[in-house]
C-alpha cells in the first residue's frame, strides 16, 4: 500500500501557488502603470492571446515546486519522523530492537547514537534486573510451592474474583470441566475454563449467586470457617457438588479498613463430580431391593414348610421334601448374602444431608431416575427460574422411583407429569410442592395412599411419606376430578435466596505466580461499558484465519482458525485454539504454497458448522483482535446465520492501530510491523502462528497508544476508524 502525500506538502504547494499568482498580478500591474495607454492595450491583448501558454508555464512551475518540496520532505522531514516513530518503540519494547541506520547521513548518525544509548541503557537494566531477581528469589520459591501444591491436589479447585472471572485453577479442574462440558471431539482448544474467563460458562449464574449470598450471611454472623455448598446438574447430565469459600480482603497500607464483615476479594470453588456416587448408591439400592425380595420369598417358603412339618399326619416322604425345600432356601439365601457382601453393599441406613438445589436441577435429576422405569413416559413442566429447594435428592429419587414402579405394575399407568408449584397455607413462604400426576382412571387416590405411607420394600430410604418427613414436610395423594387426574403431592422445604449484597471492591494482591494471574482481583470489566474500560484491563482473543482465497462473498471458505488469549497484558500461549476446517470445496493450488494446507489435511476434519460454535465459545466475553480484521471478520460474519452464533463483541485491528501510532511508515504489513518491533516471526501463514505474532504486536502497540492519550477501548476504536486504511472493504 502506498503512503499518502503529507498534508503539509499540499498546504505549502497551495501557499506557493497563491504567492506566485499574487506576484504575477502585481508584476503585470506595475508594468501596465508605466506604459502609455496604447502600449498598455497592446500588452493586454498579447496576454489575452497567450493566456494558455502562460497557464502552462505556471503549472509547470508549480509542478517543479511540488517535486522540489516532495524531495525536500523525503530528505529533510520523513526520515526524521520515521526515526522518531521507531525510536518511540525503544521506550516500550523489551528487548528493544536496533534502529535501522538508513536515510541521509545526519539521520544515520542520530540513529547510531540512539543505538549506543539503548545498549548502554540495556546494560544498566540488566544489572538492575539481576539485583531484583536476587532479591525476589525467595518469593519465587514460594510461588513455585503454590503451583506444585495446586498441581498435586486431588480435588478440582478454581479461584474467581467477584465478577466470576477465573484467576487460578489446577489441571484437575481443567480436565473435569472439559469432561462436564462434553466438547465435540477433535475441536482443538474448545475449553470453557481459562484465566480471565467467566465461571458462568460452567456454572449457572443464579445458582452461584445464591451460594455467594448465603456465604455473605455466614460471614456477617461471624462464622469461624464460613463456607457453603450446593448441588447442580450440568448440561451433560452430571451431578456436581460445589463447595464455596470466601477469599478475604487483605488490608493494605494506606487503604481504608473495610468495616463490612462480608466483604470479599473473591471466592474459591471446590468441584466434586458426585454422579458416580449417585450411581453407586443406586446400585446399592438395587442390591438391597433384590436381597429384600429374595429374603421375603425364602422366609415365606420356609414358614410354609415349617407349618406343614408341624402337622401330625405328615408322612416321611413329605417331611423329607419339605426339609429339602428348607435347606435349599437357606442355602440360596446364604449365597445371596455372600454375593451382596462381595459386591460391597454398604450401610444404606444413613441418609445424606439436605443441600440447596435449583428447582430445575431437582426436576432434571428426578426425570432421569424415573425414566429408568420401563413403559412410563415422564413429562416435566418448566419450573419458576427462581424456585429453590433444600433436598436430599438421592433418597427423594429412590422413593419416587419405587412409587412410579407400583403405578406402572399395579395401576397400569403409562404417563406421569412432574412439576413444582408454590405451596399454600401456613409456612407457604418456605415450602414448595412437588407434584406427580397421572390419569385417575388408572389408579385413584384411595388405592395409592398405602403405597405412599408404607410401601418401602426394596428401598433403603423408606416410603415416600418417610422421605418427605425427613425433609420436614409431608406427602399425600388426592384426586382432582376437574382435571381427571390423581396427584401425589410432597411438601418440601424451599431455599429462598437471601437478600442480595452488592459486590465489594476487589483487593489488590501482590503475588503474581507465573501461571496464575491474581491481578484480576482488582479488575471489574463486567461492571463497566466496553468502551470505557482501559485497554490494559481487557481480555482479548487474538485470532487469524487461513482461507481458500481472498473473496469470501464469491464462495471462498475458511480452512483453519487459530487463536490465543491476552489477559491483563499477558499472552497466554497455553490457552490457544487451533483447528483445521473442511471447506467442502477444492483448495486452489496457487494458495497451498502460502498456507501449506493441502486437501488431504482437511479431509475428514469438522466443517465450519462445528468449528465456528467452538471458536465462538472460546472467544466469549473478550475483545477480538486481528491483523487486517475486516478480512477475517467478513468470513466469520457470512457464516453467522448458518451456524446460529453472533460475534457481537468489539473488534480491534493491529493494522489500523499501527497506522495510528506510526502514520509515517510506508507499510503496515504484519511482517513489517514485527520487524519494526524486533519480534521473531515463527509459523508465519499458519493461523495460530499469525495469531501469536499479532498478539505480540498488539502488546507492543498498547503503550504507544497510551503515549498519544489513547487508553480506553472506545478511544482506540475511534482513532482506528479515522485512519485511511479503515476505508478498505471486502
Amino acid at each position: 500500500m502506498k503512503r499518502r502525500v503529507d498534508r503539509r506538502l499540499w498546504w505549502l504547494l497551495a501557499g506557493a501557488a497563491a504567492v506566485s499568482l499574487a506576484w504575477l498580478g502585481v508584476t503585470v500591474g506595475l508594468i501596465a502603470v508605466t506604459l502609455e495607454p496604447e502600449a498598455r492595450q497592446r500588452m493586454l491583448e498579447l496576454l489575452g492571446d497567450r493566456w494558455g501558454f502562460v497557464l502552462l508555464m505556471w503549472l509547470l512551475g508549480m509542478a517543479a515546486i511540488g517535486w522540489g518540496l516532495q524531495r525536500a520532505f523525503d530528505v529533510g522531514v520523513h526520515p526524521w519522523r520515521r526515526l522518531a516513530e521507531e525510536a518511540a518503540v525503544l521506550l516500550t519494547a523489551d528487548p528493544p530492537p536496533t534502529l535501522r541506520e538508513r536515510g541521509p547521513a545526519d539521520v544515520r548518525r542520530v540513529a547510531h547514537l540512539f543505538n549506543e544509548l539503548v545498549r548502554q541503557r540495556e546494560r544498566w537494566r540488566r544489572e538492575v534486573d539481576e539485583r531484583v531477581r536476587a532479591a525476589a528469589r525467595d518469593i519465587e520459591q514460594e510461588k513455585r510451592r503454590l503451583a506444585a501444591l495446586m498441581a498435586e491436589l486431588t480435588q478440582s479447585v478454581i479461584v474467581c474474583n467477584l465478577d466470576g472471572r477465573v484467576l487460578l485453577y489446577n489441571n484437575r479442574a481443567r480436565l473435569q470441566v472439559r469432561a462436564l462440558s462434553q466438547a465435540p471431539q477433535g475441536l482443538g482448544g474448545a475449553e470453557l475454563l481459562g484465566l480471565g474467563r467467566s465461571i458462568y460458562t460452567v456454572l449457572d449464574r443464579a445458582v452461584l449467586a445464591h451460594a455467594l449470598d448465603e456465604l455473605r450471611q455466614r460471614l456477617r454472623k461471624g462464622a469461624a470457617q464460613p463456607s457453603t455448598q450446593f448441588v447442580t446438574a450440568t448440561r451433560g447430565g452430571q451431578l456436581l457438588r460445589v463447595q464455596v469459600a470466601p477469599v478475604r480482603l487483605v488490608e493494605e497500607e494506606g487503604r481504608p479498613r473495610d468495616t463490612d464483615p462480608a466483604a470479599m476479594a473473591g471466592f474459591v470453588l471446590v468441584l466434586d463430580n458426585i454422579t458416580r456416587e449417585y450411581e453407586q448408591a443406586a446400585q446399592q439400592q438395587r442390591l438391597w431391593a433384590n436381597l429384600t425380595e429374595a429374603a421375603r420369598r425364602a422366609v415365606g417358603n420356609v414358614r410354609a414348610a415349617v407349618e406343614v412339618l408341624q402337622l401330625p399326619d405328615a408322612d416321611a416322604a413329605l417331611r423329607e421334601r419339605l426339609l429339602a425345600v428348607i435347606r435349599d432356601e437357606v442355602v440360596a439365601l446364604g449365597d445371596r448374602l455372600h454375593e451382596v457382601a462381595r459386591e460391597g453393599l454398604a450401610d444404606t441406613t444413613a441418609h445424606a444431608p439436605l443441600e440447596d438445589m435449583l428447582g430445575a436441577d431437582v426436576l432434571a435429576v428426578l426425570q432421569r431416575r424415573l425414566a429408568e422405569v420401563p413403559g412410563v413416559q415422564i413429562d416435566v413442566r418448566e419450573p419458576d427460574p427462581a424456585c429453590w429447594l433444600r433436598v436430599e435428592s438421592l433418597g427423594l429419587a429412590h422413593a419416587l422411583q419405587r412409587f412410579v414402579q407400583r403405578l406402572a405394575q399395579d395401576g397400569g399407568v403409562e404417563r406421569v407429569a412432574l412439576r413444582l408449584a408454590p405451596a399454600s397455607g401456613v409456612g407457604a413462604a418456605v415450602r414448595v410442592t412437588l407434584e406427580l400426576a397421572w390419569p385417575t382412571v388408572h389408579a385413584s387416590a384411595a388405592r395409592c395412599q398405602g403405597w405412599v405411607d408404607s410401601d418401602a420394600e426394596g428401598s433403603a430410604h423408606g416410603a415416600v411419606r418417610e422421605v418427605a418427613q425427613r425433609h420436614g414436610g409431608d406427602a399425600w395423594v388426592q384426586d382432582d376430578p376437574a382435571q381427571g387426574q390423581t396427584c401425589l403431592r410432597l411438601l418440601l422445604p424451599s431455599a429462598a435466596p437471601t437478600a442480595s449484597v452488592e459486590a465489594q471492591p476487589a483487593a489488590r494482591v501482590e503475588s503474581r505466580p507465573e501461571f496464575y494471574d491474581f491481578d484480576l482481583f482488582r479488575v471489574s470489566p463486567a461492571a463497566r461499558a466496553w468502551d470505557d474500560v482501559p485497554l490494559t484491563e481487557l481480555a482479548y482473543t487474538v485470532f487469524d484465519t487461513e482461507t481458500t482465497g481472498l473473496n469470501p462473498s464469491d464462495g471462498d471458505e475458511i480452512i483453519q482458525i487459530g487463536a490465543t488469549r491476552i489477559v491483563n497484558g499477558r499472552l497466554l500461549r497455553h490457552e490457544s485454539f487451533e483447528q483445521l476446517v473442511d471447506p467442502r470445496r477444492p483448495i486452489p493450488r496457487a494458495s497451498i504454497p502460502i498456507h501449506g494446507i493441502t486437501p488431504e489435511m482437511v479431509r475428514g476434519q469438522p466443517d465450519i458448522t462445528q468449528v465456528l460454535p467452538a471458536f465462538h465459545a472460546f472467544a466469549r466475553d473478550t475483545v477480538l483482535v486481528a491483523h487486517n480484521a475486516a478480512f477475517d471478520m467478513r468470513f466469520l460474519q457470512l457464516k453467522e446465520r448458518l451456524v446460529g452464533v453472533s460475534f457481537d463483541q468489539p473488534v480491534l485491528d493491529t493494522l489500523l492501530l499501527s497506522a495510528v501510532v506510526h502514520p509515517e511508515q510506508p507499510s503496515h504489513s504484519l511482517d513489517e510491523i514485527a520487524a519494526r518491533f524486533g519480534i521473531a516471526v515463527l509459523g508465519r501463514h499458519t493461523a495460530l502462528g499469525d495469531a501469536l505474532v499479532t498478539a505480540e504486536v498488539f502488546l507492543r502497540l498498547i503503550p504507544l497508544l497510551a503515549q498519544q492519550g489513547i487508553v480506553t477501548l472506545g478511544q482506540a476504536r475511534q482513532a482506528a476508524e479515522r485512519t485511511y486504511y479503515a476505508r478498505l472493504t471486502y
